[in-house]
């Protein structure tokens, strides 16, 4: 779908029919944001919708159904796709075929404001380097909005901050309102005194999928590793691509930042140098020099720029250990850079922001034994890097629902530092099948609390209980926030 198509829908909206297709978070907020506009909107869910969900659709007199697709859900002139939803799924791919758009919720949502974003992905650490990127410009006093696949939906602050109007001709690019936040600028093009107004987004490969016109000033790609094979017919290249399309409305004057030490990464920044249009391409690497960007030399982290050098810090003044960790601040350092944000304020970040809630997140210390969450963890990948980051025994508590993982990449890390697995969630039987002899100790779990009691009988003074699941968490839970939120109400219920 052009960016002409895309413009003409943007300026048609009010009385259209559109289609949101799922009703999670993200749908809902999407829904939300098409009323405020002034189009005719229709909620289609395949499954169940949740009560909080439905109450929202209600309040605003939002048509919905749920438990399928009836012939309501076919006639929109367009579809916005919450991220849960599959493109292959049936009726995305109805509309695909009858050449109608399918939008992401992202998308949508960056037709109503002009002002700055930077767009933060990869398969691990994207949270992090959002909530840090988030902390770089609190500490310098710069007006900004976290939103995402974090915290709120990027429709949602955009309804919250006054930014959708319904018209019958044009989208309205509004200014947040000074009643939601004050220091809130208008837009771009129109800096308040303490400086241009900046969207931190977090993004999925799932919200890129149906980007059209999305175009970020800054994009942040932290690495690509296996995930979500399911989604992309259990390719790696077809996943990649997806990660890939976040550059892909960028041009000159904008800005990639990319892990250097990521050969995948490496490669397709090689072809997106070869274009005329590229944006500006800054890389990071904790192994070798890069002509521009950071990188480590002589336990310094160096920026490099125009062949100019600086030291910003040594990496061992960093709160956040690991080697995961410190890639992830370099590409905070670059991302806030690129914003010109000072090097004083990035070393002061760096050196004491201490992470987000489910990533290695120490819960409590009893009997001499350290409970941490890592509900984050919801790939191999990601496991494999806390693994690395703990050096004294520990309990694994692994599972949820399987997305194509190997548990096999984690054999090293299993047989230098954990003595029992204990496995939870619908993968149990595979995670069995595949490490269930690598361990001296493997047992499963029905449910989070006999897991977490399990694991403290395991456990000795001086060792480690890590939840850290490599799986999504819709088996059992809402969302890995809530699989967290269970973790640490059952580690807190231990006596």
């Amino acid at each position: 779908m052009d960016a002409t198509h895309i413009t003409k829908l943007k300026q048609q909206l009010s009385g259209t029919k559109v289609v949101v297709i799922g009703a999670a978070r993200s749908g809902v907020g999407a829904a939300e944001l098409l009323h405020e506009a002034g189009a005719a909107v229709f909620v289609s869910d395949h499954g169940a919708i949740t009560n909080p969900m439905k109450e929202r659709l209600q309040t605003r007199g939002i048509a919905f159904e749920e438990g399928g697709h009836t012939a309501a859900a076919s006639d929109g002139t367009f579809a916005v796709l919450s991220p849960g939803v599959p493109t292959h799924s049936a009726l995305v791919q109805e509309y695909i075929l009858q050449k109608k758009a399918v939008v992401s919720e992202i998308e949508l949502a960056s037709w109503y404001s002009s002002s700055p974003m930077i767009a933060i992905t990869g398969s691990n650490g994207k949270t992090t380097v959002s909530s840090w990127v988030h902390d770089c410009f609190e500490r310098a006093g710069r007006p900004n909005e976290l939103a995402g696949n974090i915290g709120m939906a990027f429709s949602e602050q955009c309804i919250r901050l006054g930014l959708v109007h319904s018209t019958s001709s044009n989208v309205e690019i509004a200014a947040p309102t000074t009643s939601v936040q004050s220091s809130i600028p208008a837009t771009a093009g129109h800096p308040s005194t303490q400086g241009e107004f900046y969207w931190i987004l977090e993004v999925s490969s799932f919200q890129l999928d149906h980007i059209h016109t999305f175009s970020p000033c800054v994009s942040v790609l932290l690495n690509i590793t296996p995930d979500h094979l399911n989604r992309y017919n259990h390719s790696m290249d077809e996943y990649a691509a997806s990660k890939f399309r976040i550059t892909e409305q960028q041009s000159t004057g904008q800005t990639f930042i990319y892990n250097y030490d990521d050969l995948r990464v490496r490669s397709y920044a090689r072809q997106l140098q070869s274009q005329s249009d590229a944006p500006q391409l800054w890389a990071f690497s904790t192994q070798e020099p890069v002509e521009r960007g950071a990188f480590l030399d002589n336990n310094n982290i160096i920026f490099r720029f125009n062949n100019q050098e600086e030291i910003l810090m040594s990496p061992f003044e960093l709160v956040l250990q690991g080697q995961h960790n410190l890639q992830n601040g370099l590409a905070t350092a670059l991302a806030v850079r690129a914003c010109e944000i000072k090097n004083e304020v990035i070393r002061e970040s760096l050196s004491r922001f201490t992470g987000v809630e489910h990533r290695l997140e120490v819960v409590r210390k009893l009997d001499g034994v350290k409970y941490i969450n890592d509900s984050k963890a919801t790939n191999v990948n990601a496991v494999w890097f806390a693994l690395d980051s703990i050096k004294t025994p520990l309990t694994l508590i692994l599972g949820g629902r399987d997305k194509g993982n190997d548990y096999t990449e984690l054999r090293d890390q299993l047989i230098d530092k954990v003595h029992t697995v204990i496995a939870i969630g619908e993968s149990r039987e595979r995670i069995q099948e595949q490490i269930g002899d690598i361990t001296p100790h493997f047992m499963a779990a029905d449910n989070m609390r006999d897991a977490v009691r399990y694991a403290q009988k395991q456990a000795k003074k001086g060792e480690v209980v890590l939840l850290s699941p490599a799986c999504s968490s819709f088996d059992m839970f809402d969302n890995y926030e809530h699989r967290g939120r269970e973790f640490k109400e059952c580690v807190q219920h231990l006596s």
